[in-house]
């Protein structure tokens, strides 16, 4: 498969979350054509199983969308931070739990046809509870769910969240193998 080459990149905007790009670029047949380009520095989320077999997920307002969506634990990787660290530090942050143990599922991008955003999922479990240190401009419940029960909404379009319905059924794939 032949690649685009990029004749000239402007940035257009940079905000704290994302950056946005515009490449002008040459195809492969060699006809011109324009790429807005969405830059992220990544993200992580967490399958996060309690003894109960209970996945912890979050209920929160998402502005793009205007609705209220169920999604596992998620956030941004900062400057510097392994994906690893991120999960564990965004884990605690919006659900107040540890994890002892957390093992990598996969990682995805989440719109490549116009974001550079990678999502590293996780698999977080033997939970310990901790101090919960959401953010000061989120506004999140938590909510335990019967993870059998989680994949089940994900599958009838109950859960509405990509990197959540990706993440549920990468696990219950990885647990039906242990």
């Amino acid at each position: 498969m032949s690649m685009e080459t990029t004749i000239q990149s402007d940035r257009v905007f940079e905000g704290q979350v994302v950056g946005l790009r515009v490449d002008q670029v040459r195809l492969p047949d060699g006809r011109m054509s324009r790429r807005e380009i969405v830059e992220h520095r990544g993200a992580t989320c967490m399958v996060a199983l309690d003894a109960d077999k209970n996945v912890l997920l979050v209920q929160q307002y998402r502005k793009p969308t205007e609705q209220v969506l169920l999604e596992v634990p998620a956030g941004t990787l900062e400057p510097g931070e392994s994906p690893e660290e991120c999960a564990r530090r965004e884990l605690e942050e919006e659900t107040g739990y540890t994890a002892r143990q957390i093992e990598p599922l996969a990682d995805f991008y989440t719109s490549p046809g116009f974001c550079t955003e990678r999502i590293f999922a996780y698999l977080a479990t033997d939970l310990r509870p901790a101090s919960r240190k959401l953010d000061e401009d989120e506004a999140i419940e938590l909510v335990r769910v019967p993870f059998v029960q989680a994949v089940e909404m994900a599958y009838r379009g109950e859960i509405r969240d990509a990197k959540t319905i990706a993440s549920l059924l990468l696990a219950a794939q990885r647990l039906a193998r242990q």
